[in-house]
């Protein structure tokens, strides 16, 4: 009988160099999960090859989760655009099958919301869709509540789970 180990994984911050590999995670489990860019889902973002610059700017913040130097999952908080200014999203939450189930997910959430309030965020916002049970079920948890309509102007026309979670 084998007994399953939990894979050696790190959370650092993104570098440039990361950058086709945090897309491709994305375009994968996109595709994993059928969120496809004509829908407005995140591989639609223009920016999407470039997450590091995006990143890079004040209040923003991006995470990866690495296994033997492979990217293998990440996940951000930045400024939520056209809001109020104490609101922050949390982005671009993405993880290989492998990466997940081991809590990182939770782990990066902590993380970005820790720095959410460092930055003086109040409030952190953030979009889904209800096919991703797992992370729905997370959020909750981490005390996101469901709100009605969309905040700020995020272009995911088809996330219809928007959760709000006071900082």
């Amino acid at each position: 009988m084998s007994v399953a180990t939990p894979l050696q994984l790190t959370i650092r911050p993104l570098t440039v160099r990361d950058n086709p590999a945090i897309a491709r995670v994305i375009r994968h489990v996109s595709a994993e999960f059928g969120l496809t860019a004509d829908k407005g889902y995140t591989v639609a973002d223009p920016n999407l090859d470039t997450l590091y610059e995006v990143y890079s700017k004040p209040g923003h913040a991006y995470w990866v989760i690495e296994h033997e130097g492979e990217v293998v999952g990440g996940g951000g908080v930045a400024p939520l655009q056209c809001s109020e200014p104490d609101i922050c999203e949390l982005q671009k939450m993405y993880f290989l099958a492998q990466a997940r189930g081991q809590g990182l997910a939770k782990k990066l959430a902590l993380q970005a919301l820790d720095f959410a309030r460092e930055q003086g965020f109040r409030r952190c916002y953030l979009e889904t869709t209800a096919s991703l049970t797992q992370a729905i079920a997370l959020y909750e948890r981490l005390g996101f509540e469901h709100i009605d309509g969309p905040l700020g102007c995020t272009g995911h026309v088809d996330c219809e789970v928007r959760m709000l979670k006071n900082l």
